[in-house]
């Protein structure tokens, strides 16, 4: 008569499940880690100046900020200053941002074109959760490309605009409506294919 006490089929009886049992616990982190992949995916393909803002068509927040102290000849930002006739670019920055510094010669050329003077364009800033130092040591050593600058230290008014993350430039009519929004540093590139288009489009 057999023994039917074989102790390897009393541990396990059904010893298929458990070899299975190691893949099913990786299934979760299978499906997380494609989960992350195809974020990664959306977040980089394309182009992210295109990112949708709910403003587009939309007037600007209400918003007062103080100027930058110390900062002589630069007055404060005001919703009201984008409502004067004419177009307005907008430009969100800080001086701890690396793409701010390499964006800012354009926006420097951007400013002393006299094409864009003659048009009764302004470029004004918001300083982004910065400090007057700063921002006084980096417009000092970069030069100043802005007519008004607004100090958002609380980064409130970052918040109204939707900003994502500076730097971001926002065209804005005459009349106070946001038209454009791009998002990171300008370059040459950008500027004449997109910015330039966009202001001309602004002025109709």
């Amino acid at each position: 008569m057999s023994d039917t006490s074989d102790p390897a089929l009393i541990e396990n009886p059904n010893p298929e499940p458990a070899a299975r049992r190691p893949r099913l616990v990786l299934l979760p982190l299978l499906f997380f880690a494609a989960l992350a992949g195809l974020f990664l995916v959306r977040l980089f393909a394309g182009d992210d100046s295109r990112l949708p803002s709910a403003l587009i068509g939309k007037e600007v927040p209400r918003f007062d900020l103080p100027a930058i102290t110390g900062l002589a000849g630069r007055p404060g930002l005001s919703d009201a200053d984008l409502r004067q006739g004419h177009v307005t670019v907008l430009n969100v920055f800080a001086s701890w941002c690396v793409p701010c510094h390499q964006e800012h010669p354009f926006l420097l050329a951007l400013s002393q074109d006299a094409t864009l003077a003659k048009e009764g364009v302004k470029i004004v800033g918001i300083a982004y959760k910065d400090n007057s130092e700063n921002i006084r040591r980096f417009l000092g050593e970069a030069g100043d490309p802005y007519a008004r600058i607004g100090a958002d230290v609380s980064g409130r008014v970052g918040i109204d605009f939707g900003v994502y993350g500076v730097p971001e430039t926002y065209i804005v009519k005459g009349d106070g409506k946001i038209v454009y929004k791009f998002v990171g540093p300008m370059n040459q590139d950008s500027i004449r294919s997109t910015i330039l288009p966009q202001i001309e489009k602004a002025r109709k």
